[in-house]
């Protein structure tokens, strides 16, 4: 059975983000059949639809590139003014094009977010469903995984709160198992 290549996102650009910390411990617990890249997006221009021609800005070249190449995408995310990031809104504005035939096309997409707040970021995941659903991504269907209280489940740059933590290697291993079945079709 071939790897399974993820790409994972963080919401925020933030040096000690938890939504960071989250992915980067997912990466450390993953499978050695499952792969975790975790793609940059403090180098992408804000989305300029004159910018969509043949020459892309290289960061967003890259970006997309990177999208393309991997069979499942895995976002966390913090909750902003009961959304997601600019910086996150953004990097999807530029993954999204072209119109019905993007990278984000037919990709199987894991959403996670997390807050200081009780309520984990559940609204940003619900904004970002309805990007995705305009983009024919395939949101996998697991249980939202959103983390309350992170704050005190990182520490040291990891997800040190392991009930999370196993709540979330499980959404990625459902993730894993969707791509698995898209293989075998």
């Amino acid at each position: 059975m071939s790897k399974v290549r993820l790409a994972g996102i963080s919401g925020s650009l933030r040096q000690a983000s938890c939504n960071t910390a989250i992915l980067r411990t997912l990466q450390e617990r993953l499978p050695d059949d499952v792969e975790l890249s975790l793609l940059p997006l403090d180098g992408l221009p804000l989305y300029n639809g004159d910018l969509e021609g043949s020459q892309l800005p290289p960061a967003v070249a890259e970006f997309k590139a990177a999208v393309q190449a991997a069979d499942g995408i895995v976002l966390c995310t913090p909750e902003y003014n009961f959304g997601t990031s600019g910086v996150l809104k953004n990097a999807l504005d530029w993954a999204s094009r072209p119109a019905n035939a993007s990278p984000l096309k037919a990709k199987r997409v894991l959403i996670m977010s997390s807050s200081p707040a009780f309520t984990g970021g559940v609204r940003a995941q619900a904004q970002l469903r309805e990007a995705f659903a305009s983009t024919l991504s395939r949101v996998v269907s697991h249980p939202p995984v959103v983390i309350a209280g992170v704050h005190e489940k990182v520490k040291e740059g990891r997800l040190v709160d392991e009930s999370n933590l196993q709540f979330a290697l499980a959404a990625v291993a459902a993730l894993v198992s969707e791509v698995r079945a898209d293989r075998a079709e």
